[in-house]
Order: structure tokens, then C-alpha cells, then sequence
């Protein structure tokens, strides 16, 4: 029986983007039960990409999609680490890579379906990029370029019982029971002739039917949790017997294949071994839910010549889990761990930072910084003799943390004399580990979600981003403890942070809350001139910012061409306008390139825009040859509507759209204010009403003259050449995007207060013809009558 679990999901990247501040990407997560079977992923998008094509696109715009296992992906942290998959997502692409992260280009459609055998429980990330490379993160004056929509839906399949396990929930999980054990010595581990042997808790598990039973090729699974930091899990074969037929195990095969999180399989397991010849030891096992699958090979050979194939081989395994006392690690328990308590920090602008300290009293605790030498380990009193000490120390990242990251630094008064091994889960060893630094040349530095960043003689610096919530250990290995000089001062410090490196000095921290207020992330809001997701990536060097600095600011100077023709004209509201969209621009760009922000930047903005929209209107308006009241009104009205515009979203490309339609607007208003003031004291004869069909010349005639004022009413080279730049000015708007913008940019400024200049002088000063005819024919009548007088 299947019990689903229904997560919907509908999201549009191309509007999210601008919630995540310019990084382009959206995460989403998905808690896997424990019970869970399987998980169906449909996503449909308006991507059209090929695999033809895919080679074509550069990795800055092409949309992929990451899966990771525990904590975020991220795909661009270096190019080395970078396994972006050329091939089809399909259900085949999860395998043994359960652990790491995976990436694919977009498809239009994906239909996936991943199984428990191929993922753990837990929290599973998905990862949607448009576009990843040290650019993903800069700040951009505008954000613009290809945008991709998609939609999803998202199934979990569950068993309804515990004991059900595999994709089709039809395989039976055996449960075992537990005791606490007498604390036993590591008799494997250690040689008899060692001295200081030291003991550790050994909890002893057994299936709860003594004796389980299989035959040729049959499976059985069991499942145990291992709920702490342990040393050693041993799997033994106990009671071997046959069902019906006495006889030995020589030459039988009892495979054991065991798997953390998932069932584990005969080509995907993490440690197997045949338990009829030795029992399978596993070192230093990692916390969570372990599986193990028994599996009986070659019996039917074992069994050649003997009557019926009902004989089955019954046994009983035993497992036990040994684990350190409290203070001590190792493969003999010899060594000192210490557990990491967590302080936070009181950092407002930066929420939910911490740094750890051990929680005993050799070290002080006023600061984030502790000696290591109060706390390692003696060498002297170590049962491995053929290893140098180590020293642990493990680390709890909470539930909803995973979003930050691990700082580990390490700083000597002299040459350092230690390696640091990372482990997530279990402790570290020279054979297993997830990262490590043993010197300037062997280190896990290019590796995923490792970033080194000081690997001096005296000092190494590194963080492990995006951590996986859970228990991280820290091994610390002394390299020839016995000539480390006695003056050797050496202190540590381990800490979450939200951004590695405070962003590098060049941009920002910000983190946000998941949908469900659980999940806290946190990323590097870069300023104009670099990038990368530490904002360590110079994008655009000095020389290049002058450059775009001059060339944004210094072209807004085209504003003095239209301000001086206005105030030529006596157009005083013109020239405050022109004037101070000029100045205000150039100030909103030298605070948006970095330079100088003599406002805050929202203000400074507002005011650009708002501004700019004014004298794009008012451009309009004078071109009508209407009076004070008019324009004012007309001002008055754009004023308020433009305000809107430039405070509710002054970036939009519409508004380009909106300000031309309400200049056009308002210079039509104009004209029907102009013309029905000019040609209302035009009179028809009395006829024309009660005849209109016999006035055609009377009517041609009027419309005549208002052609011929029309004509008259502008200069047309000036009015041509002002759509020239107006046009020059839509091409420049056009084409500009995130890499050409301060070239495009400068030339929309130029060409639109050229357009503006163009259009101001293409108004030509003329008397009406209406009006002259009338003040002519006044003019004769006075003269007649005055001569009648002197007469």
C-alpha cells in the first residue's frame, strides 16, 4: 500500500529573480520521510534548447538545474568542481553521486522519478540557475536578458509501515533489538602486548528471530540506527546451520552489503564484504539510519548432488556498535575529542552567526579564538603507535542552518606543524574524510563546497559552504609532535557564517527565509565591479570603472542642449526641468557606479526617473502653443501620474512605452485646446447650416487652413531630426543588457536630450492665419468709419 504526499509547486524565475537580489536563482526543497519510496518530479518550462544547442550557449546564460543532498547547491564555486552534465536528465543520472552535487542543462520538459534506492531521506535541494559564473552575483544597473518561466509539480510515495521498504514497498525490513554491553577492550584493533588499552560502550544488536533462514540468491534487510558518534560497526555471522541437511559453511557466501540512508544494492552500497569468511567491519560509521542486505550465493553448488532445493542455510548475525567514552576518540578510544558548544554572536546585520568553543575548562572563553595546545593528545599514551596523535573535535549545525557556512582557521607563532581532517557524520581518519588540509600542495582546495583562502606556513583559512546540517568532526593530526618546540603558541577558531569572508569587503550579506520560515540562506550581494559567490572576482577592473564612471556621468551633460534653448525661450518651467534631470541623473549614476552618493540611492533614483519622465512630457507639452493655465493643469496631472510610475517600479521597460503614449496624449490635448481657442470665432454662413451638402468649397477651405497652420506650426529638418535621435535612443534601450549597459546607457542619455533639443526647435513662432485675416479686416472697418467723420 502507498500513502502520497501531494507538494505543488508553480513559480515564474523570470518574476522571482528580483527577489533574491539579481542571483537568478530559486531553491527548492523537499523534506524526505523516512518512509518514503519514491519521488516524482515533472517540470515543464518554455526553454527550447537541444542538445545541439546546449554547446553553443555560454555558461553565463544558460539555465540549468542542481541536485544536491542536504544543503544547497551551488554550481559555481570554481570551474574544477563544476560537473555539469552535457547529457538528458533522466532517472539513470543518480547513482553512486548520491552524496554530490549534479547538474544538467534545462529541458523542456523533465519527468523524473528517484527512488530510495537511489536517494536518502532527509532534505533534498533543487537548484534552478539562469545562468552561473562569477557575473551571477554582481550587482547590475539593469537586469536584463533571456528569462525562462517554468512550472512544477512534485510527489512523495511512502510506505504506510515502518518494516516496508523499496521503491514498490514489498520488501520486509527486519528491526533489531539492542542492549547495552559490558564496556569491552577493541581486541581487534589493538596489539595484546599494548598497555593502555582503553575501554569503550559496545551496544550489542540482534534480529529478533534467532534465526533467519534463506535460500539460493534470497534477500533480507535490516535497518539500525547509529544515534552518535561512534568508532566501529561489526556485523558477525553467528549459529550457521543448514535447514534440512547437515553440513559446513566452508566455501559458502553470505554476502553483506551495507548503505547509509538507502537500500543498498549489489552494484550501489557503501561497504560489503562476505560475512561467512570474516566478520565486516566498519570504521568510524556516520550518523543515520544504516541498511543491511544479506544475500546467499552459490548454495546450489554447496548443495550439488543432494536431494530436493528446499534446504535453506538458517543463521543469526550479531551487531555490535562500539563507541568512545565521553573525552576520547580513535580507533582505540586513546585519543581526546571534545564536543563544541555554540556562542552566538551579536552581529545585527549579519543574523544567526556562531562560533564554537570546547566545553571544557582548559580554554578560555572570552574569546572565538582557543589554544590547541591545552588539548591535544599525548603521543606517549596512544595504542596506535604507528600513526601521530590526533585530536577531535565535533560540531553540531542546527536544523535550518544549512545555508551557512564553516569557517575553520588555524594560526602558529611558528611553522605549522598540524593537518586538519573534516568529516560530516563520523570521524575523520587518514582513510576517510570529506575535506582536508595537510599542506600548501595537498588539500581538498578546487573540491566542492571547499574554498581555501590563507594556506601560509604560519596561518591556513578555509570554509566548507553551504554545510550540511547534522555533526560535523574536525580531526587535528600533529605532524612530528616530538619536535614541536615548547614556545609554540597555536589558536583555532571554528565558526558559522552566513557569507564566507564577509563578501570580501565588495558587497553585501543577504539571507532569506524558505517558504516555510524554516530554512535560512544567505549569499553575497556583490557591488558593480565584482563577483563570484564571495564577491572575491574582479569583473571590471579600476581602469574600466573610470571609464564607465566618465562615460555615465560626464553624458548626462547633454541635458544643457535642450535646458539652454528653453531658457532661450524664455520657457523657465522647460529649463528647471531639463536642468534638473541632468544634474539629478548624473548624481544617480555616480552613486550607482560606486563613486559618490551625495543622497541615498532610492532617492537619488526616484528622483532620476521621476525627472526624466517630467521632461519627456514636458517636451510635449511646449510643442503645443497653448496657454499658462493649460500647461499648468497639464503639468500638474503628469507630475502625479509620473510620480507613481518613477516610486512603484521606476526600472520597468513599459515606462518607456508610457511616457511617449502620455506625451503623445498630452500633445494632442494640446492641439484640440489650441484649435477649438484659435478657430472658434470662425463663422458659416447662414446657409451652411441649413444647406451643409452645398458647402464642400466653404469646408475644404477650412480644413485648408488648418493643414496650412499644421505645416506652418514646425521647423520639419528639426522635427526629422529629432525622430532621428529619438529612434537612436529606442536602439540604444534596446540592445543595452547587463555587460554593455554603461556603453548603451550613454548613449541613450546623449540621444534623448538631443531628441528633447531637436524638438524644442522645431517649434516655429508664427502668428495664426485666422487671426491675422480677422485683426486685418477690424483694421479697414476702423479706418472707414474715422474718414466717414472727417468728412
Amino acid at each position: 500500500m502507498f500513502l502520497a504526499l501531494y507538494i505543488p509547486l508553480h513559480f515564474n524565475l523570470s518574476n522571482l529573480k528580483f527577489l533574491i537580489n539579481f542571483i537568478i536563482v530559486i531553491f527548492v526543497s523537499v523534506d524526505l520521510p523516512p518512509w518514503f519510496s519514491s519521488m516524482y518530479l515533472e517540470l515543464e518550462s518554455d526553454i527550447d534548447l537541444d542538445i545541439e544547442s546546449i554547446g553553443k550557449v555560454s555558461r553565463s546564460s544558460l539555465p540549468i538545474i542542481c541536485f544536491r543532498d542536504g544543503s544547497p547547491p551551488l554550481p559555481d564555486v570554481s570551474n574544477s568542481s563544476n560537473s555539469l552534465m552535457s547529457g538528458p536528465l533522466s532517472n539513470g543520472s543518480f547513482g553512486s553521486a548520491q552524496n554530490m552535487e549534479q547538474c544538467y542543462p534545462m529541458q523542456k520538459n523533465i519527468v523524473m522519478k528517484l527512488t530510495n534506492e537511489q536517494i536518502s531521506p532527509g532534505v533534498y535541494y533543487f537548484g534552478l540557475f539562469n545562468g552561473v559564473g562569477p557575473a551571477r552575483t554582481q550587482s547590475k544597473m539593469i537586469t536584463r536578458g533571456p528569462s525562462f518561466s517554468f512550472k512544477a509539480n512534485i510527489s512523495v510515495e511512502g510506505c504506510t509501515s515502518s518494516t516496508m521498504w523499496g521503491p514498490y514497498c514489498n520488501l520486509t525490513v527486519h528491526s533489531l533489538s539492542c542492549s547495552q554491553s559490558s564496556q569491552n577492550n577493541f581486541l581487534g584493533n589493538i596489539s595484546s602486548t599494548e598497555n593502555n588499552q582503553t575501554s569503550a560502550n559496545v551496544v550489542s544488536c540482534q534480529n529478533s528471530i534467532n534465526n533467519s533462514c534463506l535460500g539460493d540468491g534470497e534477500l533480507q534487510v535490516y535497518s539500525l540506527e547509529v544515534v552518535g558518534m561512534t568508532e566501529e560497526l561489526t556485523v558477525t555471522l553467528r549459529n550457521f546451520t543448514y535447514s534440512e541437511t547437515p553440513g559446513n559453511s566452508s566455501g559458502f557466501v553470505l554476502m553483506c552489503y551495507a548503505r547509509l540512508g538507502a537500500m543498498p544494492l549489489e552494484n550501489l552500497h557503501d561497504y560489503s564484504g562476505d560475512i561467512n569468511k570474516s566478520p565486516l567491519v566498519i570504521r568510524s560509521p556516520k550518523v543515520g539510519r544504516w541498511y543491511f542486505a544479506i544475500i546467499t550465493r552459490h548454495m546450489s553448488k554447496q548443495l550439488a548432488g543432494l536431494r530436493g532445493n528446499t534446504n535453506k542455510v538458517c543463521f543469526s548475525i550479531e551487531w555490535e556498535v562500539a563507541e568512545c567514552l565521553v573525552g576520547k576518540a580513535g580507533p582505540d578510544c586513546s585519543w581526546q575529542s571534545y564536543s563544541l558548544q555554540t556562542v552566538l554572536r551579536k552581529n545585527p546585520s549579519v543574523p544567526f552567526e556562531s562560533y564554537y568553543l570546547p566545553s571544557t575548562g582548559k580554554v578560555s572563553s572570552d574569546s572565538a579564538n582557543f589554544r590547541v595546545e591545552p588539548l591535544l593528545s599525548n603521543s606517549e599514551f596512544g595504542g596506535n603507535k604507528k600513526d601521530t596523535p590526533w585530536t577531535y573535535f565535533f560540531l553540531e549545525v542546527p536544523r535550518g542552518a544549512s545555508g551557512g557556512n564553516i569557517h575553520i582557521r588555524l594560526t602558529s607563532s611558528s611553522e605549522l606543524k598540524y593537518q586538519i581532517y573534516a568529516r560530516f557524520g563520523g570521524f575523520p581518519s587518514l582513510d576517510s574524510w570529506d575535506y582536508l588540509y595537510a599542506n600548501q600542495t595537498t588539500n581538498s582546495d578546487g573540491s566542492m563546497f571547499f574554498k581555501m583562502y590563507n594556506s601560509s606556513g604560519e596561518t591556513v583559512s578555509f570554509y566548507i559552504l553551504y554545510a550540511k546540517e547534522g555533526t560535523w568532526s574536525f580531526g587535528l593530526r600533529q605532524i612530528n609532535p616530538t619536535k614541536s618546540a615548547s614556545g609554540d603558541s597555536t589558536t583555532m577558531s571554528i565558526s558559522l557564517e552566513r557569507c564566507p569572508k564577509r563578501c570580501s569587503s565588495h558587497g553585501t550579506c543577504q539571507s532569506v527565509l524558505d517558504s516555510s520560515g524554516l530554512m535560512l540562506f544567505s549569499y553575497c550581494s556583490c557591488d558593480r565591479n565584482h563577483g563570484g559567490f564571495d564577491c572575491s572576482i574582479e569583473i571590471v577592473s579600476r581602469q574600466g570603472h573610470i571609464w564607465q564612471s566618465v562615460s555615465l556621468i560626464a553624458s548626462n551633460a547633454a541635458a544643457i542642449m535642450p535646458a539652454y534653448w528653453a531658457l532661450r525661450q524664455k520657457a523657465f518651467a522647460e529649463w528647471v526641468l531639463f536642468t534638473c534631470s541632468g544634474i539629478s541623473s548624473g548624481l544617480y549614476h555616480a552613486c550607482d557606479v560606486g563613486t559618490w552618493c551625495a543622497l541615498s540611492f532610492h532617492v537619488l533614483q526616484f528622483m532620476d526617473f521621476w525627472l526624466s519622465f517630467m521632461a519627456v512630457v514636458s517636451t510635449f507639452v511646449y510643442l503645443a502653443a497653448i496657454d499658462e493655465v493649460s500647461k499648468r493643469t497639464i503639468h500638474t496631472v503628469v507630475a502625479i501620474v509620473t510620480a507613481l510610475m518613477a516610486i512603484t517600479g521606476a526600472t520597468r521597460s513599459a515606462n518607456i512605452i508610457l511616457v511617449i503614449a502620455i506625451g503623445a496624449l498630452v500633445l494632442l490635448v494640446g492641439w484640440l485646446i489650441e484649435f477649438s481657442t484659435n478657430f472658434r470665432s470662425f463663422s458659416f454662413p447662414t446657409g451652411f447650416y441649413l444647406n451643409i451638402l452645398d458647402q464642400w468649397e466653404i469646408i475644404t477651405r477650412w480644413f485648408h487652413n488648418i493643414l496650412k497652420t499644421f505645416l506652418r506650426r514646425f521647423r520639419w529638418g528639426f522635427l526629422l531630426a529629432g525622430f532621428s535621435a529619438l529612434a537612436m535612443a529606442a536602439i540604444s534601450w534596446k540592445v543595452e543588457n547587463s555587460e554593455s549597459y554603461w556603453i548603451w546607457h550613454s548613449v541613450w542619455h546623449v540621444s534623448i536630450y538631443t531628441s528633447s533639443f531637436l524638438f524644442l526647435c522645431s517649434k516655429a513662432n508664427i502668428i495664426d492665419s485666422q487671426d491675422q485675416g480677422s485683426q486685418e479686416q477690424s483694421y479697414e472697418l476702423t479706418r472707414q468709419s474715422s474718414f466717414s467723420r472727417g468728412e
